[in-house]
């Protein structure tokens, strides 16, 4: 995770070989993978815990409830990877860094595979854990297409990558970066309070593919892959390029700065 000012002429890259098997790969992707199983475990079992208590989840109460457990386990697990690997924790997040160049391919890959299992491995966790419960899964509510579902991730998942950007990758975030797990948590939480109630509010591509494998739902699935990877892409894409200056716009606006007081 870069922590500097974008390099002049930075843009996506690949990646060398040797990226595959240097400690610092492995380590992140086994803290992606824990991480990542964390958040979906308190995630997913807040769901089938309003479940086991109240035959009918759909009320005010439910949704609160899910979105505050999404919100809290989201910052935890955002705070125990974010100096290893960035805390993605997200599929998506992944590709909104390596669109703006924060991440390599190489990396992304190993990212996207460690988050995958991780989501699969707290899925199966919970169903052993709780008899073997069924996962829900994410569906899409009554009168609410696939594509208007699809324009609903992207917007949400845009608002979660920007608060991502700004809190964690963003170079003059300052004293904000010590509250940026909370920050990207909350953010969830309230994108869960307003979609949740039309498509279940996913954001996280392995957030939804876990249930869905260990419960075998697929169901309008594409919807939450397409959705966050648009909305991440481009939060990614204008947040880099437009709201972070390049090098050398960094260095020309402090080469036409007037001198403070004490600089002559």
């Amino acid at each position: 995770m870069s922590t500097g000012v974008r390099p002049a002429g930075r843009r996506f890259t690949v990646g060398r070989s040797e990226d595959a098997t240097h400690p610092d790969t492995i380590r992140a992707a086994i803290s992606e993978f824990l991480a990542t199983a964390i958040f979906v475990f308190a995630a997913e079992g807040s769901v089938l815990s309003l479940g086991k208590m109240y035959r009918d989840m759909s009320t005010a109460g439910g949704l609160v409830t899910v979105a505050l457990a999404h919100a809290l386990a989201l910052a935890a697990a955002v705070s125990v990877a974010v100096n290893i690997s960035g805390g993605h924790l997200n599929p998506a997040i992944t590709f909104g860094a390596l669109i703006g160049g924060r991440i390599s391919l190489i990396r992304a890959v190993f990212y996207w595979v460690a988050q995958l299992l991780g989501a699969i491995a707290a899925t199966l966790l919970l169903r052993l854990a709780t008899g073997g419960t069924r996962p829900p899964g994410f569906a899409l509510a009554s009168g609410v297409g696939d594509w208007h579902a699809v324009l609903l991730e992207a917007a949400m998942t845009f608002g979660l990558m920007y608060a991502y950007y700004a809190t964690v990758i963003d170079p003059k975030r300052g004293s904000v970066g010590t509250i940026a797990p909370l920050a990207v948590g909350f953010m969830l939480g309230a994108n869960v309070l307003a979609g949740g109630a039309f498509d279940g509010a996913g954001m996280n591509p392995a957030r939804v593919f876990g249930p869905a494998l260990v419960g075998w739902r697929w169901r309008h699935h594409w919807v939450y892959w397409l959705g966050p990877f648009l909305g991440a892409g481009v939060a990614g894409i204008v947040y880099e390029y437009l709201v972070i200056p390049s090098a050398e716009a960094a260095a020309t606006h402090a080469h036409h700065q007037p001198l403070a007081p004490e600089d002559y």
